[in-house]
């Protein structure tokens, strides 16, 4: 039993320190646009509902999805030394993004907290809630694009 605890103790302390080693600021970036990706095709899945035949599952499982990458903990992969400035054009993230945190954090805040209202309305079924929620959530994405996203 002794010899179980020990390894389970060691595993643990183990996977701890691989999961605290930071990111290379390429990977950053390569998780971070699957990141956004994953999330823009989940909102033209929600669209494409609220704009033709709403089908609440479909709905439901899209806007989890959207949530679930909200709250993963995507900030991390905004990582100094993941801007323009830093890798060229293999990023659109401006340097004021880093320059300007205060901003960052709340054009975050709000999406985080929009993103978790369209998970909760999407479980409603109910679709002119759904679509209000998602204009909602979509300007939040909006608003960090043109806050710190280069065009």
């Amino acid at each position: 039993m002794k010899k179980i605890i020990a390894v389970l103790v060691f595993l643990s302390v183990t996977a701890s320190a691989f999961a605290q080693q930071a990111l290379k600021p390429d990977d950053a970036v390569k998780y971070r646009k699957a990141a956004m990706a994953f999330q823009s095709w989940n909102m033209s899945k929600i669209k494409a509902n609220v704009d033709g035949t709403f089908n609440k599952d479909q709905v439901v499982a899209a806007a989890n999805a959207i949530a679930a990458v909200a709250n993963s903990g995507i900030g991390e992969l905004f990582a100094p030394g993941t801007d323009m400035a830093a890798l060229g054009d293999k990023t659109h993230l401006k340097p004021e993004y880093f320059q300007q945190p205060d901003k960052a954090k709340e054009v975050a805040m709000n999406y985080l907290r929009e993103a978790n209202e369209l998970a909760k309305v999407a479980a409603t079924g109910d679709a002119a809630a759904v679509k209000v929620q998602f204009g909602k959530t979509g300007s939040t994405c909006k608003g960090c694009h043109d806050a710190f996203q280069a065009k």
